[in-house]
């Protein structure tokens, strides 16, 4: 009698489907990934050279400083504190334009958290204007 040997198995991993796979594993995570986009200042800029001319009653100067300070008509205050003057000025002037200035030097924080306060206090109307 004859003893037949087994057939030896293959050591070798199929590869044929292995692009398939990662295919269709790019496919899912293209498909299932959300993108944040951020959002932004939504702010409404006028066309170049769409000057207006205001007049003083209705204008209201706040100046941040390069030591990050804020102050409003000349008079240095807290951050926390701009929302109701703010809200204040608007009730006697609903024509109320704010004029926001920034020093070269002042932090970005600083601008972003004044224009927070305006938006609280319900500004509708903010220029943003170059320091003299």
């Amino acid at each position: 009698m004859k003893i037949q040997r087994r057939a030896r198995a293959s050591e070798e991993i199929p590869t044929c489907s292995m692009a398939d796979i990662a295919f269709l594993l790019i496919i899912f995570f293209l498909v299932t990934t959300t993108m944040s986009m951020e959002r932004g200042l939504g702010l409404q800029l006028p066309a170049l050279g769409q000057g207006k001319k205001v007049p003083k009653k209705n204008l209201m100067h706040i100046w941040i400083n390069a030591s990050n300070q804020v102050a409003v008509e000349g008079d240095i205050i807290p951050i926390g504190e701009l929302e109701s003057i703010i809200s204040r000025k608007l009730e006697e002037n609903p024509n109320l334009i704010v004029s926001v200035k920034t020093d070269p030097g002042a932090r970005y924080e600083t601008m972003i958290d004044v224009l927070d306060e305006l938006k609280l206090a319900e500004a509708p109307r903010i220029s943003l204007a170059a320091p003299d």
